[in-house]
């Protein structure tokens, strides 16, 4: 096996910071921390495309990586925040399982993920092949919260984090999508998360909350 290079090993440091992020958000309670988490999310992945940009010598991923750091980093936790203060939200409620259970399963979403990916990762020809499995137990990791959580905001929260996942595994792969796709990912998820807080305004407005039991529980007359 050849030695690893400098670029290497920082982008495998930059993916097991991403990896802790998901685990940390995955045991949070407070919303605004989940937020910064997710911001931090973004300033990763965009410090990870940026390495591989200048590693692989592909000038688009620069543009990736500014468009990265503008919605992922800036805009989107803004949003998110701002949201959170006119909506009154500052913690969540505990989640449906305990948080010791929750790292359990999520470590054993991990070792599947990684056996999923060894495969896909040994045919792969990028510098960042090996890091496929930690992009995949992103993935998993996200939507193990979506589904422990029943908040509507912590749900929308584990989505972007699932996305950043698939935004990694995307650049684990195949050194990231075409402008155009990424263009039209970023529009789609902006107007995602406008539509998503009108649903909440109109979730608090007839129930006095934000949590999707109520949801559940309405029935046809």
């Amino acid at each position: 096996m050849p030695p690893l290079t400098l670029a290497t090993q920082l982008l495998h440091v930059l993916a097991a910071g991403l990896l802790m992020i998901s685990f940390a958000m995955l045991a949070q309670r407070r919303t605004r921390r989940l937020i910064i988490l997710l911001a931090w999310q973004g300033a990763v992945l965009t410090a990870s495309t940026l390495l591989v940009a200048t590693t692989a010598h592909l000038p688009h991923l620069y543009y990736s990586a500014a468009l990265t750091l503008v919605e992922k980093v800036c805009l989107m936790p803004w949003i998110l925040m701002r949201l959170m203060r006119r909506l009154g939200i500052e913690g969540d409620s505990d989640p449906l399982v305990n948080i010791p259970t929750l790292m359990l399963v999520g470590l054993g979403l991990v070792i599947f993920a990684f056996g999923l990916a060894q495969p896909i990762s040994s045919l792969a020809t990028t510098v960042t092949r090996q890091t496929l499995g930690i992009a995949m137990a992103v993935i998993l990791l996200a939507f193990l919260m979506m589904i422990a959580r029943h908040k509507a905001v912590t749900q929308v929260i584990g989505f972007l984090a699932m996305e950043n996942g698939l935004f990694f595994a995307a650049n684990s792969t195949t050194y990231g999508m075409p402008m155009v796709i990424e263009l039209g990912i970023a529009l789609d998820l902006l107007v995602g998360v406008f539509i998503f807080g009108i649903f909440f305004f109109q979730i608090r407005e007839q129930f006095d909350s934000l949590d999707l039991h109520q949801l559940e529980a309405l029935k046809e007359d």
